[in-house]
């Protein structure tokens, strides 16, 4: 294989791979729909302005849908695509793997 043949994956990780994104798709992919307030209600150590870039990012990459309703109060719902639960088993392969290899990882981004 040449390098051309990881550029798809490597850019993916690089849009997605970051704890928001992997815990945002976990948490949708656990609850169905959830709005913008559960979400951080979900996820107390992210900011709002954090939670706003990485949905609008899984956005652009498909991987969930944005549903606003002509309400007043606004409201804003939030789902997986079918591309992002396709996606889902493999983050469990990946988070199954990271749990089983933890103690063996250099989980502080030190070289061995």
């Amino acid at each position: 294989m040449n390098g051309k043949n990881y550029t798809p994956a490597c850019i993916l990780i690089d849009k997605f791979g970051d704890r928001w994104s992997i815990a945002i798709l976990m948490l949708l992919h656990q609850n169905g729909v959830m709005r913008f307030s559960e979400l951080q209600k979900n996820l107390p150590a992210i900011s709002q302005r954090m939670l706003s870039m990485t949905l609008k990012t899984l956005e652009s990459l498909s991987l969930i849908h944005r549903q606003a309703y002509p309400e007043v109060p606004p409201r804003v719902e939030y789902s997986l695509t079918g591309l992002g639960r396709d996606l889902i088993p493999l983050i469990r392969q990946l988070i199954e793997w990271a749990e089983k290899h933890a103690g063996e990882l250099s989980m502080n981004g030190e070289k061995n």
